[in-house]
C-alpha cells in the first residue's frame, strides 16, 4: 500500500545520539541533542514540578478533555511570563494564548492559521537555523526562505546581511526569530539591534513569529523576553511561540504555549476562536498533567521562586562550562579563537568546525556533535570538559 512512499531518512541529531550509544569506548562525549544535564550526567527532575504533581492528583479530580485552548490559569500564567505582568498587552487584554503541545505545536498551529490569514505569503528563517523549522512551516503549506544570520569569520550575527535581507521582504512576509539563544548557534542580537530590527518590522509590515524555547537560559526570564516585550510596546502584531520542555526540564509532557499579540481585545477574542478551529483539527485538545503542574508553579510564590532558583542553577551551570572550554583552549591552543564559547549564549553553540574536524573528533576521540558544529554545551561537565578540550585542541591545532 505506500511502496511508492519516500522513506524517512530519519533525525540527523537522533542518528548521532545513536551512534554515541553504540560507541563502546570507555572517554566518549555526547554533545549532540538538546537536553539539559546536570554535572553528574543525569536530566533533572525539579523539585517544583513534583510537588505541583502531588498537590494535584491528591485532587483526585477527573480526567475529562481540557477545552481547545487549554487551562486558563496555565494560559494566563504564560502571558505573565512571557510579556510580564505589567504589559500594556496583558492588561488590556489583547493577547490570545493557547496551551499547546510543547513549542513545536504552537509552531504548528500559527503556521497553519498564518497560511489560511495570507495563503500567498511565505516564511523567512534564518540562517543556519534549526532544520524543523523549515519542515513544521513546509508542512503547513507555507513556502520558506532563509536571511542571512550568521557570520562565520566573527562567529556571531551578521546583523546588516540580517536587516538588508529582511527590509527586502513584501508585506506580510512571515519571518520566524529567536528573542534568545538561537538554535543553532547561541549567537543573539544585542537590545538595541533588536529595536532597530523592530522598527524595520513595522515600516514594512511583516508578520513575525518569535519561537522562544530557552527563555531564562541566557540572561535571565526577563531579560530574555526583551525582544517579545518590546515589540508589543512598539504596537506590532505578532505571533509567540514559548516552551517549558527546557526551562522546566519537563520533555515528555510536552507542555508550550502560543500566544497572538493582537490590536484589542476583540480581535483577541475573534483570533483565539480561530486558533481553537485549528487546534480541533490537529488534536483536538491539550494534555492535562503537565499543564496543572506548570500553572500551580507559576502561580504560588514558593514554587515560583523555586522554579527560579532551578532556573538560575541551570544557567549558571552552562555559563560556567561555556568559560571552563574557553580558558582551557587558551592554554592548549593559543592560536585557536573560542570566544565564541563566551560570546555566544544558552543551550548551542556553533563551533564553525569542518566536517573533517567534526568526523576526527568521532572517530579519534568519541566526541560527538552534529554535522553543522553545533554542540549542545550542557553536554559538558566537570568530568569531561577537559578531555573535550584536549579533543578539540588536538584538530585544530
Amino acid at each position: 500500500m505506500f511502496e511508492h512512499v519516500v522513506p524517512y531518512a530519519g533525525d540527523p541529531i537522533f542518528r548521532i545520539a545513536a551512534q554515541f550509544q553504540a560507541d563502546q569506548r570507555e572517554k566518549k562525549v555526547n554533545l549532540t541533542i538538546g537536553l539539559y544535564f546536570e554535572d553528574d550526567g543525569s536530566v533533572p527532575l525539579l523539585s517544583c514540578t513534583q510537588i505541583a504533581e502531588k498537590q494535584w492528583a491528591e485532587q483526585k479530580q477527573p480526567r475529562t478533555y481540557l477545552p481547545m485552548e487549554g487551562l486558563a490559569t496555565y494560559r494566563d500564567a504564560v502571558q505573565r511570563l512571557v510579556f510580564g505582568a505589567d504589559s500594556e498587552a496583558y492588561q488590556s487584554k489583547r493577547i490570545a494564548t493557547i496551551q499547546t503541545l510543547g513549542g513545536t505545536g504552537a509552531l504548528k498551529v500559527g503556521g497553519d492559521l498564518l497560511h489560511e490569514a495570507y495563503p500567498d505569503s511565505q516564511m523567512w528563517i534564518s540562517d543556519p537555523a534549526w532544520d524543523n523549522h523549515h519542515s513544521i512551516f513546509g508542512g503547513c503549506g507555507i513556502k520558506t526562505n532563509k536571511y542571512r544570520y550568521f557570520d562565520s569569520q566573527t562567529q556571531g550575527v551578521d546583523f546588516e546581511g540580517m536587516l538588508a535581507d529582511i527590509s527586502a521582504l513584501a508585506e506580510h512576509s512571515f519571518v520566524l526569530l529567536h528573542p534568545c539563544c538561537h538554535n543553532p548557534t547561541g549567537a543573539d542580537l544585542s537590545n538595541d539591534q533588536w529595536l532597530q530590527l523592530i522598527a524595520v518590522l513595522k515600516e514594512k509590515k511583516l508578520i513575525p513569529f518569535l519561537d522562544m524555547a530557552y527563555q531564562g537560559f541566557g540572561q535571565g526570564l526577563d531579560e530574555d523576553a526583551f525582544a517579545i516585550r518590546e515589540m508589543a510596546k512598539a504596537g506590532l502584531e505578532f505571533l509567540v511561540a514559548n516552551s517549558f520542555s527546557k526551562n522546566f526540564s519537563y520533555y515528555a509532557e510536552r507542555c508550550g504555549g502560543l500566544s497572538i499579540v493582537c490590536k484589542d481585545q476583540a480581535q483577541a477574542d475573534q483570533v483565539l476562536g480561530k486558533l481553537n478551529a485549528w487546534v480541533r483539527k490537529n488534536y483536538s485538545n491539550p494534555p492535562a498533567h503537565g499543564g496543572h503542574a506548570i500553572a500551580t508553579v507559576l502561580d504560588s510564590d514558593e514554587l515560583y521562586q523555586s522554579w527560579l532558583a532551578d532556573v538560575t542553577a541551570m544557567r549558571a551551570r552552562i555559563h560556567a562550562m561555556r568559560h571552563a572550554v574557553y580558558d582551557r583552549l587558551n592554554e592548549l591552543a593559543p592560536a585557536y579563537d573560542a570566544s565564541y564559547m563566551i560570546k555566544q549564549q544558552g543551550m548551542f553553540s556553533y563551533t564553525g568546525l569542518s566536517i573533517e574536524q567534526i568526523m576526527r573528533l568521532r572517530e579519534e576521540f568519541g566526541v560527538y556533535m552534529l554535522d553543522s558544529g553545533r554542540i549542545s554545551v550542557p553536554g559538558l561537565t566537570t568530568q569531561n570538559v577537559d578531555y573535550y578540550a584536549q579533543s578539540l585542541a588536538a584538530v585544530v591545532s
